[in-house]
């Protein structure tokens, strides 16, 4: 099974694919940045940064969790910017 979870953020695309035996994976720009990999039973927890002019990166971190169904957030600078549970 393979969920994905998109969100467009200030003009950059971040995508989080999660499967069950393959692990996850976060994309910013269509760039991978962070890699889970085989099978996560209760969490996962992605981090990536967003490049932006010069030195002003801004930190990503993806939370990914569930018992029945997957539930994803996403965080940059620490703001939640997607929830989809």
């Amino acid at each position: 099974m393979k969920k994905v979870f998109k969100v467009t953020y200030k003009g950059h695309h971040i995508l989080v694919e999660n499967t069950w035996f393959n692990g996850e994976k976060l994309f910013v720009d269509g760039e991978l940045q962070d890699q889970n990999l085989g099978f996560a039973f209760d969490r996962a927890t992605l981090y990536g940064v967003i490049r932006n002019n010069e030195s002003a990166n801004q930190k990503i971190k993806v939370s990914l969790g569930g018992a029945v169904t997957v539930g994803c957030r996403i965080f940059v600078d620490h703001e939640l910017i997607y929830r989809n549970q």
